[in-house]
């Protein structure tokens, strides 16, 4: 009778709720908060989401930071991590794309032709051009890339005002800080301050690709909730987010 007891007891009991860290780039923060809230809503496990610039966030996990999962904005900074070792076998995943765009402060701004005749210089008319850092965040390298693929960088190098990610280029902008800046189509979606004035051609600058991963020292949920960012409930949020859902739906 005590085993029955114990048995009904040990069986009545919830599985404890688990936590997963995910490190995320600063370009999937209103995305990926959504998604986390419904995933948390549908399972009771939590998600916790440490966001920055890829470069910053792959040299934290070599350094033994704790995390579970990471997306990257590029795939360079994911094969740093997983060259260190500590990717997990068999889940990384090209999980998003995504378009790179010129955005200009307020609501209204006129479009405008972007190629090698542009004179992107006069129209910052002495005012800055934000990006993230050129030479280390992914949203910043794409748009260095782009510019010297157009011949337009020289002429803009020197009023570039680079910041630590590209969500806080973006803020620059929908400030007023800088009249224009280079950041992600999904960035512009979540930031109504700005308009979205050009696109770059797509043949200006590498594909642009968030890998995701579970990381060798995760908890067991980790792999469940990669999953779900890749079924149709994630995928239905990223792509209102203006991101590019990769692979099968």
């Amino acid at each position: 009778m005590l085993r029955a007891i114990l048995l009904v007891l040990m069986m009545a009991t919830p599985a404890r709720a688990a936590e997963v860290t995910v490190f995320a780039a600063a370009s999937l923060k209103t995305a990926l908060d959504e998604i986390a809230a419904e995933w948390q809503a549908d399972t009771g496990h939590s998600v916790v989401v440490s966001y920055g610039g890829s470069s910053a966030l792959a040299k934290q996990i070599i350094e033994a930071a704790p995390a579970d999962i990471f997306i990257s904005a590029s795939i360079e900074w994911m094969d740093a991590v997983a060259e260190a070792g500590l990717v997990r076998d068999g889940t990384r995943v090209d999980l998003l794309g995504n378009r790179l765009v010129l955005v200009a402060h307020g609501a209204g701004a006129a479009p405008v032709a972007l190629d090698a005749g542009t004179d992107l210089a006069g129209m910052l008319a002495g005012g800055k051009l934000s990006m993230a850092m050129v030479t280390s965040v992914p949203a910043g390298q794409y748009g260095r890339e782009a510019l010297t693929a157009l011949g337009l960088w020289d002429s803009v190098a020197g009023s570039v005002a680079q910041s630590e990610n590209v969500r806080v280029a973006l803020q620059l902008v929908a400030l007023g800080e800088a009249p224009l800046g280079i950041v992600y189509a999904s960035d512009a979606v979540a930031e109504p301050g700005v308009t979205v004035v050009a696109t770059f051609p797509e043949g200006s600058h590498s594909p642009i690709i968030y890998p995701a991963a579970v990381l060798q020292t995760a908890v067991p949920e980790a792999e469940a909730f990669l999953d779900y960012l890749s079924g149709p409930d994630a995928r239905a949020v990223f792509e209102a987010q203006g991101f590019l859902p990769l692979g099968a739906p």
